[in-house]
This record gives structure tokens, C-alpha cells and sequence, in this order.
């Protein structure tokens, strides 16, 4: 199943979950103090919620406008 165009807000939405994730992480590896690592597992989670958000479909598209019927 690939995203469709019409589904934008949810596309969106999963793109700025998978860089906020991925900025964090680095925000706090690279910040010069060895005291503050990331949270590997809630990147993870912040990835996986992207994905799904990206391959889900808005509200707002019906069934017949999205393809699947």
C-alpha cells in the first residue's frame, strides 16, 4: 500500500514525527556533554508512529477516493 497525495495531513504529520524523532536524538548526542543520551527507545517509537501515520489515510477521503473501493 503506498501513500496517496490525498492523504496529506496524515503524511505530514508522519514525516514531522520521523524528524522530530531523528533531531532530538541527535540534539542530544551531539550537544558536547556526555551526560545527555538519546532515548533510543522513544526515537524507535517516534519512527514507528511515522510510518503508520504515513501509511494511513485522512478521515476526510473516502474509501472510493482513496482507491480501495
Amino acid at each position: 500500500m503506498t501513500p496517496s497525495i490525498k492523504s496529506w495531513r496524515t503524511t505530514a504529520t508522519g514525516v514531522l514525527a520521523i524528524v522530530i524523532g531523528i533531531a532530538t536524538a541527535a540534539k542530544c548526542e551531539l550537544d558536547g556533554d556526555p551526560a545527555t543520551v538519546a532515548d533510543w527507545g522513544i526515537v524507535a517509537t517516534a519512527i514507528l508512529a511515522g510510518i503508520g501515520l504515513i501509511m494511513a489515510r485522512d478521515a476526510g477521503i473516502s474509501s472510493e477516493a482513496s482507491g480501495i473501493k
